[in-house]
């Protein structure tokens, strides 16, 4: 992976850049990022970079002996650790390089759920296991094969259990010499403190709109109109606008299946509600997750239509019908909290919550945001 290849984030570029100029790279840094940014994409560029004995002042070469391996994922000291669904004969990572390195090479920007996908084992959480700090100490105790380091890159790290975690307290404050840590976290409250105090954090922040519009211009042959449509949904995700970019086609269930939910959550006609949630509990997580992402662009462009007049709603046809009807209905007394419901339920879905269950709660939680308005109106 080039630094050349990363959708923007070119601050971070040039602060990682800086660390190998300097010769002052900090043995074990935390990269803290919101799903989707690069935060994995960029931890190879970092460590291909590191790695490459001819690279230039922004990039690594690309060519070199060491370069074509990292292209491949397969450089004798790099490591990886990641999520996995243990088992009687699956107990670490190095089980399952070969279907790591596919679905990476594939899209280095994947989503946790989609790894879990990719082993087709959607329904079941992985963590990293206490078995999984052993193989680390055992590797990491070895000397570097080509390399001058050796890298380790765990992806998402807050998926350590606690006797994990413990277990590479010592050798984070105390590595190997020419040992680099690059540990992947998204949630940065569920990974513990002492592992959080003995690295340095690097924050990744959201796509740039214009590097993400741009990325899709270039990559996926979009017209920057169709492109910007889908940044303004994907919130600076570039595995989001990837998901989003192929489930065009769920557009108009998306609009039809909101319609349903408001009208019915609005008096909360109880017939319509369940039928609506029985619909929705058998599409799947996914088309799940991307109806609520939907429903967040719905309460942005409402909002913005009230506040800010028509010339910023990029929308047409019977979307537009839909969100001029229903905009009245979103204000500042209501949409924060409809849209913490909204991340509320997308986060639950994450984490196995029964659909039906979680989908007539979303349904009632509506009944009661959406009759503010009326209420404030009296």
């Amino acid at each position: 992976m080039l630094f050349s290849e990363i959708i923007g984030q070119e601050e971070v570029k040039q602060r990682l850049l800086q660390t190998v100029k300097d010769s002052r790279i900090p043995h074990a840094q935390l990269f803290l990022a919101a799903e989707g940014s690069g935060a994995l994409a960029l931890s190879l560029a970092y460590a291909q970079y590191i790695s490459c004995p001819g690279r230039s002042e922004s990039d690594s070469c690309g060519k070199c002996p060491s370069c074509v391996k990292y292209n491949k994922l397969a450089h004798p000291d790099l490591h990886f650790v990641f999520p996995i669904i243990h088992s009687k004969d699956l107990k670490v990572s190095t089980h399952l390089l070969p279907e790591w390195r596919e679905a990476v090479t594939d899209n280095p920007y994947m989503s946790l759920f989609q790894w879990y996908e990719f082993l087709e084992a959607e329904n079941k959480q992985g963590n990293i296991g206490v078995e999984e700090s052993a193989e680390i100490l055992r590797k990491l105790s070895l000397t570097t094969y080509e390399a001058e380091y050796k890298i380790m890159i765990i992806w998402i790290a807050e998926k350590m259990n606690i006797a994990a975690a413990n277990k590479l307290l010592k050798i984070l404050e105390e590595p190997p010499d020419k040992t680099l840590f690059l540990m992947i976290c998204e949630n940065e409250d569920q990974l513990l403190r002492t592992i959080v105090s003995r690295t340095q954090l690097v924050k990744i922040r959201k796509i740039e709109d214009n590097a993400l519009k741009q990325a899709l211009v270039d990559r996926k042959g979009l017209s920057p109109a169709d492109a910007m449509r889908i940044v303004h949904l994907a919130d600076g995700n570039y595995n989001a606008a990837l998901q989003l970019l192929s489930e065009n086609e769920n557009a108009a269930f998306n609009l039809a299946a909101f319609q349903e939910l408001m009208r019915a959550a609005y008096r909360f006609d109880t017939q319509k509600v369940m039928a609506w949630v029985g619909n929705m509990a058998t599409i799947g997580r996914e088309r799940q997750k991307n109806f609520l992402l939907y429903a967040l662009h719905v309460l942005r462009e409402s909002l913005l239509l009230n506040y800010s007049g028509p010339q910023l709603v990029k929308l047409e046809g019977e979307e537009l019908a839909f969100i001029k009807k229903f905009a009245p209905f979103v204000n500042g007394a209501n949409c924060e909290a409809m849209i913490n419901e909204l991340n509320r339920a997308s986060i639950e879905i994450e984490r196995n919550a029964h659909p039906k269950i979680l989908f007539t709660d979303l349904a009632l939680k509506f009944n009661e945001l959406l009759n503010i308005k009326q209420t404030a109106a009296q």
